[in-house]
């Protein structure tokens, strides 16, 4: 019996939670389907999921199908929680891309494929609902091919498409052999010559599945079960099975982290080599260099690579479970090739490798480029809201809680407004915590102009900190980070206070002249300086005559926003890239309302009937965008969009969010919350 850890992916409502429920059924875990809609289904276990008929987090269930075990995770189909998706595609050994047969060919199908082919994971795809009214076959197996991938193979036909009998008829068509003899030279001269037979094709299909380079295609209903038998075969004899040496050196990766009934800290693992066991004390924290996907590397089976790493932690792993015929059971051990639930890493995150480091897989989609501000009901505990959001950040890190001191507000990184209200609803379910939000905006960035200098002096000009700290500020390229230079010895003062302002100069960066992270530019210290130890006759040391980190973390803020505004910075928007297409006739009505949202096209194609824009919109208007496209296209329209670059923002199109600290008049206030701040 081997293993195969299979990943079901979707655009929302194309039926992939059904199809889900179904699998189960027919491998007997469950006696019954459930049903989305009733909010009964096996995977989405969470209160929210069942009242919303959507998947909201990854679920991990095992059933086997003949000598094949299969732990399935099923994952979530909205585009808000994408990041979700992310996250599991590094553990997968394959995959099922699941496709309505009446809406055929969506956005974020599209999104989802090309990830899943630049991944080379090996994909079957399966085109649900052919028993609903509207379902299509040759439309939806061209859109297939044309808009997904061309290597497609029918694994047979649909029958009584858009009626409750409809059906799926097994069988392999002259498509299957067109498709592989251009892959594989040894069948195309076996079928010149006439010596094609159908165990040879079946043993070509598999090789060639199992490279990903080319991806099978069944048709079927996950509520009737027409082709679901099909599929499954498929599953148990075109995917790869797991890899991994039992006896190697212990390594895996987390890719889901929950909270257990008692709040401990429960780590989701897929083991890629060893074995792992309950009281082992194990090392683990951030991956390794993160491995380009377009550089040929094999991200979700690559070999171990042990490399040092300083942020690692260490642990010991107090109780095993793994999942077993819809369930998770204890066990004392996880052997490679499996997924797991692990007890007992308090700091454990999601993305962190398990013993020996691995390769980072990577980021395949966009981040987050909306933002808003968590607003706290009147009688609502601050710090118990923190926490609650503390918790939530556990399990989607890209939410990317940050906290403004003076002002009290709290920040949280959005992908849309269904991921806003999914939150707001859970901190009210789950933390009994009520919140409104502020309105969404773009989550922007500031970008120096020009170069800009400034320095305070040891006990000159009112300077309260002893410490001498200059620093000059220039631009730099896009994408290039933070740069901490020295025009100063190193050996002019202890390290520990170089290290502290440049630590300080990357936290203050976090806020910018306009209130929006500075993430790239070149910041060099020019002047240093600092008071040596220094006791009374007979006394120990003294920190009011002797400098301290607390006085270069304190002076630091105040000397780099002085050169920021000598600098002078220019907030920039986040610009999504936008694929169009919609009914030729309607492009009248589209182009002013683009024109009114700043999108900009690029360019414009008519193919017959239909029409594509390609250009750039301001992520700040993609939901409108989408509101108001289906009224503007007669519901035929369809948007694909995501982030592109960061490019300036016109004057007046963006809400004003200055630092509050660059009022004289909080001044005062902001240093005494600084002291405070770098005191503790």
């Amino acid at each position: 019996m081997h293993l195969l850890n299979l990943g079901i992916l979707a655009h929302v409502d194309a039926g992939k939670t059904s199809l889900t429920e179904r699998l189960l059924y027919s491998a007997g875990v469950i006696d019954e389907i459930g049903s989305v809609d009733a909010g009964s289904t096996q995977t989405d276990s969470l209160a929210l999921e069942r009242q919303r008929g959507i998947t909201i987090k990854s679920a991990v269930v095992s059933f086997a199908l003949d000598d094949v075990t299969v732990n399935l995770i099923d994952t979530p189909g909205h585009p808000d929680f994408i990041a979700e998706v992310e996250r599991v595609l590094g553990v997968l050994d394959g995959a099922v891309l699941v496709v309505s047969a009446v809406e055929g060919v969506q956005p974020q199908t599209r999104v989802l494929m090309r990830t899943l082919q630049r991944l080379r994971i090996p994909t079957l795809v399966f085109v649900n609902k052919i028993d609903r009214r509207g379902a299509r076959y040759d439309a939806v197996l061209r859109a297939v091919s044309e808009r997904l991938t061309a290597a497609v193979v029918p694994m047979g036909t649909a029958t009584a498409l858009g009626t409750p009998g409809a059906g799926f008829l097994p069988g392999l068509g002259t498509a299957a052999l067109d498709v592989l003899a251009d892959l594989d030279d040894d069948l195309l001269t076996a079928y010149v010559e006439g010596e094609v037979t159908d165990d040879r094709l079946r043993t070509a299909l598999a090789a060639r599945t199992r490279q990903a380079l080319v991806h099978p295609v069944y048709f079927g209903s996950a509520i009737t079960g027409a082709g679901v038998d099909a599929l499954t075969d498929g599953i148990r004899e075109l995917l790869p099975a797991a890899g991994g040496d039992r006896d190697g050196p212990v390594s895996g990766t987390v890719f889901k982290v929950e909270r257990g009934p008692a709040g401990e800290k429960v780590a989701y693992a897929r083991m890629f080599s060893g074995t792992l066991r309950t009281r082992d004390r194990i090392r683990f924290g951030e991956s390794g260099p993160s491995a380009d996907a377009g550089d040929g590397v094999d991200l979700a089976h690559s070999d171990a690579t042990p490399e040092p790493d300083g942020t690692r932690a260490e642990g010991r792993v107090t109780a095993i479970s793994v999942f077993d015929r819809g369930t998770d059971v204890r066990d004392d051990q996880v052997p490679a090739g499996r997924i797991a639930k692990l007890w007992g890493l308090a700091d454990i995150r999601i993305g962190d490798t398990i013993g020996a480091p691995r390769k980072a897989y990577g980021h395949f989609f966009s981040p987050p480029t909306l933002e808003t501000i968590v607003v706290p009901a009147d009688g609502v505990d601050r710090r118990a809201l923190h926490r609650a959001l503390t918790r939530l950040a556990e399990q989607d890190p890209l939410i990317d809680l940050r906290h403004d001191e003076v002002r009290q507000e709290t920040f949280v990184s959005l992908y849309g407004e269904v991921q806003k209200e999914v939150i707001q609803a859970t901190l009210a379910d789950d933390f009994g915590l009520d919140v409104t939000f502020r309105e969404t905006t773009p989550l922007c960035v500031e970008r120096p102009v020009g170069s800009g200098a400034a320095v305070e002096f040891n006990k000159k000009d009112g300077n309260p900190f002893l410490a001498t700290v200059g620093l000059r500020v220039d631009p730099a390229p896009d994408g290039s980070g933070v740069e901490f230079r020295l025009e100063v010895e190193l050996g002019s003062m202890p390290y520990a206070f170089f290290k502290a302002v440049e630590e300080t100069v990357r936290e203050t960066l976090g806020q910018g002249l306009h209130g929006w992270q500075v993430p790239d530019c070149t910041v060099t210290m020019t002047h240093s300086g600092y008071s040596p130890r220094q006791s009374h006759a007979h006394q120990g040391f003294d920190k009011s005559m002797s400098s301290t980190g607390y006085d270069f973390r304190g002076v630091t803020p105040l000397v780099l926003i002085e050169a920021l505004r000598r600098a002078g910075t220019q907030v920039h928007e986040p610009l999504h890239h936008f694929r169009l297409e919609a009914p030729s006739d309607t492009l009248a009505a589209l182009l002013p309302v683009l024109a009114r949202l700043r999108a900009a096209p690029q360019t414009t194609e008519t193919r017959g009937a239909d029409c594509r824009l390609e250009g750039t919109v301001p992520a700040a208007h993609v939901h409108e965008l989408e509101q108001q496209l289906p009224g503007l296209t007669r519901g035929e329209g369809e948007l694909e969009s995501a982030f592109d670059h960061y490019a300036p923002a016109p004057r007046g199109t963006l809400p004003e969010r200055r630092r509050t600290d660059l009022n004289p008049l909080n001044r005062k206030e902001y240093l005494l919350n600084l002291t405070r701040r770098v005191g503790n």
